[in-house]
C-alpha cells in the first residue's frame, strides 16, 4: 500500500494504491474516518455488494465507529414500480442518522447508483416518525394516519417490511428499517405491551419498552406541498419525488464538510448509471401513456457538471489498484487448499514473526475463532482477545491478537505491522458450518393453508359443503358454545360443534364449481367408502414397495476421509446449516447399508448441486459408479462441466451421454460404464436406453425431477436395481411432494439461502414499452444478459419484431421447441457462454439453465403459466453477484380472472428466498396431487379434496381406516371455548379451533400455548380449558378409554372392548389404598370433587398412572 498526490488531471487530490482485499480496504477506511472526525467521511465504493462487505468488515474491526451504508433504489430509473419498502426503509434510517448531530467520527459507504440520487430535505426527519411506548397514551386513528402518509401497506397479516395489520386491540407492525415485526397491544387509550416476534412461527423474540416507526417511502405526504398532500399513494410515485418537496438535497448536503474517498472503478460505474438515467428518461417520455412527462433528470439526480463541482470542492482520495507485484505482497495464502494445510500455516506465521509482524486471527463467530486458536496452539497458546483494530495497532510488536469480525480473506497491513489470518483462509468451506440440532421442519415451510369463510370443505360424515361462519349456540341450560355453520345442496345447513373441527377438512382452493353434497344422503358415504377402499389397496402396494426397499442389504458406503476432505475443500463457499444437514443426511443414508431414496428440496441457487457433488464424491471415491441424470441436454452439459471442474486431478473418469454425443463416442461411454473405467456419467434419459449397463452402479442422482414423466422416472430408478437414489428439485411436482409428506420418501429441506444469494424481486404489471426497454438496457450497461419468455411459440416472432424496434442496440438469440433440437440447444449454450444480450425463448429454458450474467427476466403473458413454472423460470436470473429481477407482464388493460390474479400475486408475495417448497404446497392445494401410483394429476382429490385425501392416505399407510377413528366422550362438567372478546376475527377463531382439535400426540402443548399467547395475549380460562380437554382426549385415545364421567362423588373411566390390561389395572387398584375399584368395564375413583375445574388434575394423574 502506498499513497501519493494525484496528477493535476485526476479527479482528486490524493491517490491511494491498495490490493483489492476487503480487510485491507476496511482498515484504511477506519484510519481515514478517524482522521476526518466529526466532519465525516463519505466512501464511494465500486458497487453495492462490495460496499456491503466493507461495512461488515468495518463494523467488526471498529465497533466504536459510526458507520452507515446507503443502498440505491432497487428499481429502474423512471420505473412504473416503486422501490421496495425494505430498501426505502433502510435509506430513510440512514438519512435520519446522517441528519443528526455527530457524536464522533463517522463513515458513510455507498455506491454510484445511490450517491447520485437526490433525497428529501434534512428537516423532514425531525417530524416524520411515530413512537409507541408501553404505558403512554395512544390514539389508533393517529397511527393509521401516519401509516398511510408514510407509505405502509395495511394488510390482514404482516410478512415483510413496510406492512401493518390492525386487528382490534392487537396491532402488528413491520417497521421498514427492521429485520423483524412488532406486536403492540392496547386498550383503546394506552399501549399495554410491545414485543418483537418471528413472522413465521408467531413466537415472541423479545419484549421491548418502545419502538419508533420511520417512513416506508421517501414520499412522506405530510411534508408535501398543499396540492400534493391530498393525493392518494400510487405505485411509482417516488419517481416524481421533486413534486412533493420544495427542495431536494444530496447526500453531500447532509454532511457538508465531509471528505470523500472514491474507488477508481466507481467513476466508470457512475457514468454507466448516468447513461441509464438519460436513456430511461427518454424512453419514459417517448413511450408515455399519458400527457404527464417524466421529471427532468437534473431534478432527481446529480448530473455530471454538478458532480464535478462537488468533487472539486472537497478533500478527495482516489483508491486505485496496486500493481500486481505490490498487491501480492499484501495477500495471505489460502491454507485450506494446500496439500499440507497445517504446515503451510505454520510456515507463513514463522515468516511473519521473522519480520516482527503482529499476528491477528479474525473470524465472524466465537466458534470459528476457537477453531482458529486450536489450529495455532502448538505455535502460540497466549492470544490477546481484542474488540477493536486500534488495540492491534497499539499492541506490542510480534504480539498475537484475536478479533471477532466478518472479514473474508486475510491480508498484510504494513502500516500496522500486522498479518491478518481469517477463518476462511484456514477452514475454507467449513467456516461457520454447523449442522443444526433439529431437521428443517416441513410444516414450517408450508404456506398458510387454513380455513377461510366461503371455502369449500369436506365433513367426514356429511360430505362436501361450504364453510359459512362460526356462531355461538345455546345447549340447554349450559353456557353458549361455538359452532361451525356449513351449507349443503338445496340450501340445507348444519351446525357442527367447533370442538369437532377435526371432522372438517379443506377441499382445496381451486375448485370453485364443485357440486355440494345433499345432507342425509347416501351418495357421500358410498363415494368415501369406494375411495377409501382404493386408497387402502394403493397403500398396501406402496408399503410393499417401501418394505422391499428397506429390506435390501447393501454394502455401506464410507469414502476415504482424506480424499473426501480434499474434494470438500474445493467448495469455494460456506455451507448453510440446512445444506450441511442435507449433506450429512445423505452421507448417513449411504453408510446405513440400506437403499437411499431421498428428495432434496431447495430453492433455485440454494446449493442442491453441492449436495449431489458430495454424494457423488462419496460414492465414486469408494470405488462405485455414479449416474447423474438431467432433463435436458443443456443442463446435462452444464453439470458435466461442473463435475469435471470439481473432480479434476482426482483420477476419476467422467463421461457424458446424450443426443449431443456422436455414435462412436456413445459406444465408448457404454463400454466404459460396462467395464467400470468410467466412474461418473452425466447425461439425459438416454442413460435408460438400450445397451446401457454398469459394472457397479452405486447411486442414481436425478436433477430437476419435476421435468421427467412418471415412465422416465421409473426407468431411472430401475437403473440402480434397488440401490441409492437421490432426487433434487426446487419445486417438486405435487405427487412427489405428497409422497414425501406422508413419509414414503425421505426429504431434506434446504430453506436457508446462501449469504451471497439475494431474493429475486418480482413485479406484476401490464406490458410497458418504456419499462421493457430500460430493463433490458440496464443489463446491457452492466454487462449482463436478459431473458424474455413467451408462453406460445407463435408469440416469438411478433415479440422479436417489437424488440428490434425497442432495443435495436441489443443482440437477440431465439430458442423454442419447434426449432431442431440441436439448434435450440446450441442457442441456449451460446447464451449461457455469454453470447448475445437477450434470449427470446419459450419455457424450454425453465430447467436448470445456469447463466451467471443473467439478472433480468421478462415473462410475456405470465397469466398463461403455472405457479411452479413461473417460479422455475425466474430462478434462471440472479445466480451471480447481482440481485435478479423478474417482470410478470400481461396484456395492457387486461382484466385477469380472479384465480389467475391470485396465482400471480402468490408468486409476487413469495419472492422471498426459499419459496419453492411453499409454492409446491400451494400447487398441491390448488390443483391436487393425484394417486401416488397413477399418472392422473387430479386423482381422487377432485372427489374428496386435498386435505382429506392426505389424511386418509396417512391412515391407510398405518393400516387404519376412517371407520377405525373414534373420539372419547368427556363428561366432566368442563367446557372450553375461544371467547370473541379474546379473538374477534371469525376466521382466526375457526383456524385455532381446528389447530387445537387436531392436536398431535407428540406436539408440545406448552409451545402451542406460548404461540397463542404471543399472538393474542394471555390465555383466558375457557381457552385453557379447551386445550386441556383436547390434550385429555389424546391421552384417552392412546389408553383406549372410550368415556370419562366425573361428578361430585366419583370419576369413572370406561374402556373400549379389548383394550384393557387387566393385570396392570389390578396392580393400580391394589396400590390405591382402596380409592380405586373395578366395576364391570369401568374403573372408578371414589373421590369427592365439587367443582368441575378441580376434576381435571386428578383425572390426568390417574391416566398418567395407567400410561
Amino acid at each position: 500500500m502506498r499513497a501519493e498526490p494525484a496528477a493535476s488531471q485526476d479527479l482528486g487530490h490524493h491517490n491511494l494504491f491498495l490490493a483489492p482485499l476487503v480487510g485491507l480496504h476496511a482498515v484504511r477506511l477506519i484510519a481515514l474516518a478517524h482522521r476526518a472526525g466529526t466532519q465525516g467521511l463519505i466512501h464511494l465504493a465500486q458497487g453495492q455488494r462490495w460496499a456491503e462487505q466493507l461495512v461488515s468488515a468495518v463494523k467488526g474491526l471498529s465497533p466504536d465507529l459510526e458507520v452507515h451504508i446507503l443502498p440505491p433504489w432497487d428499481c429502474l430509473p423512471y420505473d412504473s414500480a416503486s422501490p421496495s419498502r425494505d430498501v426505502m426503509g433502510q435509506r430513510i434510517s440512514v438519512l435520519r442518522q446522517m441528519a443528526a448531530p455527530a457524536k464522533g467520527p463517522r463513515l458513510l459507504i455507498t455506491s454510484p447508483a445511490a450517491i447520485v440520487q437526490r433525497v428529501p430535505p434534512r428537516e423532514l426527519w425531525a417530524s416524520a416518525t411515530f413512537s409507541l411506548k408501553t404505558g403512554d397514551a395512544f390514539v389508533p386513528e393517529a397511527l393509521e394516519n401516519f401509516l398511510h402518509r408514510s407509505g405502509y401497506v395495511l394488510d390482514d397479516r404482516v410478512d415483510e417490511a413496510g406492512e401493518a395489520a390492525i386487528r382490534g386491540q392487537v396491532i402488528d407492525l413491520f417497521p421498514a428499517n427492521c429485520p423483524l415485526p412488532y406486536r403492540a397491544e392496547h386498550d383503546g387509550s394506552s399501549i399495554l405491551s410491545i414485543r418483537r416476534y418471528d413472522p413465521v412461527s408467531q413466537r415472541t423474540e423479545e419484549y421491548v419498552d418502545s419502538i419508533t416507526l420511520e417512513p416506508a417511502s421517501e414520499v412522506v405526504l405530510s411534508a408535501a406541498s398543499d396540492d400534493a398532500s391530498s393525493r392518494e399513494r400510487y405505485a411509482g410515485m417516488e419517481h416524481r419525488l421533486p413534486e412533493y418537496y420544495r427542495q431536494l438535497e444530496t447526500v453531500f448536503d447532509y454532511w457538508p464538510d465531509a471528505e470523500i474517498v472514491m474507488e477508481e472503478r466507481a467513476e466508470g460505474r457512475r457514468q454507466n448509471v448516468m447513461e441509464q438515467i438519460a436513456d430511461a428518461h427518454g424512453s419514459r417520455n417517448n413511450f408515455r401513456t399519458s400527457a404527464e412527462h417524466a421529471v427532468k433528470p437534473e431534478q432527481l439526480f446529480i448530473l455530471d457538471n454538478e458532480w464535478q463541482q462537488v468533487l472539486n470542492a472537497r478533500q478527495l482520495t482516489v483508491i486505485r489498484d496496486a500493481p500486481e507485484a505490490e498487491a501480492n505482497k499484501n495477500k495471505v495464502p489460502f491454507f485450506a487448499s494446500a496439500s499440507k494445510p497445517a504446515q503451510a500455516l505454520s510456515s507463513f506465521i514463522y515468516s511473519q514473526e521473522k519480520v516482527q509482524r503482529r499476528i491477528v486471527l479474525v473470524a465472524e463467530t466465537e466458534r470459528d475463532l476457537n477453531r482458529l486458536r486450536r489450529r495455532v496452539q502448538n505455535i502460540r497458546s497466549k492470544i490477546a482477545a481484542v474488540d477493536n483494530w486500534s488495540n492491534v495497532i497499539d499492541g506490542e510488536p510480534r504480539g498475537w491478537f484475536s478479533i471477532k469480525a466478518d472479514v473474508r480473506g486475510g491480508f498484510i497491513d504494513d502500516d500496522a505491522g500486522a498479518a491478518v489470518i481469517t477463518a476462511y483462509d484456514v477452514l475454507g468451506s467449513r467456516v461457520g458450518t454447523e449442522v443444526a440440532p433439529e431437521a428443517a421442519s416441513v410444516s414450517a415451510l408450508q404456506t398458510d393453508l387454513g380455513f377461510h369463510i366461503g371455502d369449500t370443505v369436506v365433513h367426514i360424515e356429511h360430505g362436501i359443503g361450504r364453510l359459512e361462519g362460526i356462531e355461538a349456540i345455546s345447549l340447554g341450560d349450559q353456557n353458549g358454545q361455538d359452532a361451525i355453520r356449513l351449507a349443503y345442496a338445496d340450501e340445507a345447513k348444519i351446525m357442527v360443534p367447533a370442538t369437532e373441527m377435526d371432522q372438517i377438512w379443506r377441499y382445496g382452493s381451486a375448485f370453485d364449481a364443485v357440486k355440494l353434497d345433499r345432507l342425509n344422503g347416501d351418495a357421500w358415504i358410498a363415494r368415501r367408502e369406494t375411495i377409501e377402499t382404493e386408497i387402502q389397496d394403493a397403500s398396501k402396494r406402496l408399503r410393499s414397495l417401501v418394505d422391499e426397499r428397506r429390506a435390501v442389504q447393501l454394502d455401506p458406503i464410507t469414502p476415504p476421509s482424506r480424499d473426501y476432505e480434499r474434494f470438500v475443500a474445493r467448495f469455494a463457499f460456506t455451507e448453510t446449516s440446512d445444506q450441511a444437514r442435507a449433506i450429512e443426511e445423505v452421507l448417513q443414508d449411504l453408510a446405513s447399508g440400506h437403499p437411499m431414496d431421498r428428495l432434496v428440496c431447495g430453492d433455485v441457487g440454494f446449493g442442491k448441486t453441492e449436495v449431489a457433488l458430495r454424494a457423488a464424491a462419496a460414492v465414486a471415491l469408494s470405488g462405485k459408479q455414479v449416474a447423474v441424470v438431467a432433463p435436458t441436454t443443456v443442463l446435462a452439459r452444464q453439470h458435466l462441466r461442473t463435475f469435471q471442474r470439481r473432480f479434476a486431478g482426482l483420477a476419476i473418469e467422467i463421461a457424458h451421454l446424450s443426443r449431443l454425443v456422436t455414435p462412436a463416442e456413445a459406444r465408448g461411454v457404454k463400454k466404459g460404464l460396462a467395464d467400470g473405467s468410467i466412474r461418473i456419467v452425466v447425461g439425459t434419459h438416454a442413460l435408460t436406453g438400450k445397451g446401457i449397463s454398469f459394472k457397479d452402479l452405486g447411486i442414481v442422482i436425478i436433477d430437476e425431477e419435476q421435468r421427467f414423466g412418471a415412465a422416465h422416472k421409473s426407468k431411472l430408478r430401475q437403473l440402480g436395481c434397488g440401490g441409492h437414489v437421490l432426487t433434487l428439485t426446487a419445486t417438486p411436482i405435487p405427487r412427489t411432494l405428497q409422497s414425501s409428506l406422508v413419509g414414503l420418501q425421505d426429504i431434506s429441506i434446504i430453506a436457508t439461502p446462501p449469504a451471497r444469494r439475494q431474493p429475486i424481486r418480482t413485479f406484476l404489471a401490464s406490458f410497458d414499452p418504456a419499462t421493457v426497454r430500460e430493463a433490458l438496457m440496464r443489463e446491457k450497461r452492466r454487462a449482463g444478459q436478459s431473458f424474455l419468455v413467451c408462453s406460445r411459440i407463435e408469440d416469438i416472432e411478433p415479440m422479436r419484431e417489437q424488440l428490434i424496434k425497442l432495443v435495436p442496440e441489443l443482440e437477440l438469440i431465439v430458442a423454442h421447441g419447434q426449432m431442431p433440437p440441436a439448434e435450440a440447444d446450441e442457442a441456449m449454450v451460446r447464451f449461457a457462454d455469454g453470447e448475445g444480450d437477450v434470449l427470446l425463448a419459450t419455457n424450454i429454458i425453465e430447467s436448470g439453465l445456469d447463466v451467471p450474467r443473467a439478472n433480468t427476466m421478462l415473462v410475456w403473458r405470465a397469466d398463461r403459466f403455472g405457479l411452479a413454472q413461473l417460479h422455475q423460470l425466474r430462478g434462471r436470473v440472479g445466480r451471480g453477484r447481482i440481485r435478479g429481477t423478474a417482470y410478470l407482464l400481461t396484456e395492457p388493460d387486461q382484466v385477469l380472472p380472479k384465480a389467475t390474479e391470485k396465482r400471480l400475486r402468490t408468486l409476487v408475495a413469495l419472492d422471498r428466498l426459499g419459496a419453492g417448497f411453499a409454492i409446491s404446497a400451494q400447487d398441491l392445494d390448488q390443483r391436487g396431487a393425484g394417486s401416488l401410483l397413477g399418472e392422473e394429476q387430479a386423482g381422487h382429490i377432485k372427489l374428496i379434496g386435498t386435505d382429506l385425501y392426505q389424511h386418509m392416505l396417512r391412515r391407510a399407510l398405518r393400516g387404519e381406516s376412517i371407520e377405525d377413528a373414534w373420539s372419547p366422550d368427556l363428561n366432566i362438567g368442563l367446557k372450553g371455548t375461544i371467547p370473541v372478546s379474546y379473538i374477534n376475527d371469525p376466521e382466526a377463531r375457526i383456524n385455532l379451533y381446528a389447530r387445537i382439535s387436531r392436536l398431535d400426540p407428540l406436539e408440545n402443548v406448552e409451545d402451542l400455548e406460548t404461540e397463542i399467547e404471543d399472538r393474542f395475549g394471555a390465555l383466558p380460562q375457557s381457552l385453557q380449558n379447551l386445550i386441556n380437554l383436547a390434550e385429555l382426549k389424546q391421552l384417552c385415545v392412546r389408553l383406549g378409554i372410550a368415556r370419562i364421567d366425573a361428578g361430585p362423588q366419583a370419576i369413572a373411566l370406561t374402556f373400549r372392548p379389548g383394550t384393557v390390561d387387566i393385570a396392570l389395572l389390578e396392580q393400580v387398584v391394589e396400590g390405591s389404598g382402596g380409592e380405586l375399584r373395578w366395576s364391570g368395564e369401568r374403573l372408578i375413583l371414589a373421590r369427592s370433587i365439587e367443582e368441575p375445574d378441580e376434576r381435571l388434575k386428578p383425572i390426568v394423574a390417574l391416566l398418567d398412572r395407567l400410561a
